[in-house]
């Protein structure tokens, strides 16, 4: 039996760093969403963590993005395992 070690150092990097990524694209949208939280409790728009003032629809946009991006990665795992997708 052969196995091609280089092929399998491949797959393991782009498993490790597409791990990585979804991870801090999830941690971005959970951030986005602290700012929005936050945004709203002191009701103007700034908090004492955003001393440039934080807008609560660039923060909803930041989440919405952050968690739709890590959707379509699950999406497309997905669709590369069942095989009557292809």
């Amino acid at each position: 039996m052969h196995l091609d070690w280089t092929a399998l150092g491949q797959v393991t990097a782009v498993s490790i760093g597409v791990t990585v990524a979804v991870v801090v694209v999830f941690a971005l949208g959970v951030l986005g969403l602290a700012r929005l939280e936050a945004a709203r409790e002191h009701g103007d728009g700034t908090s004492a963590r955003e001393p440039r003032g934080g807008a609560p629809a660039l923060a909803l946009t930041q989440a919405a993005l952050c968690f739709l991006a890590c959707a379509a990665v699950v999406a497309y795992g997905i669709y590369l395992i069942v095989p009557q997708f292809h």
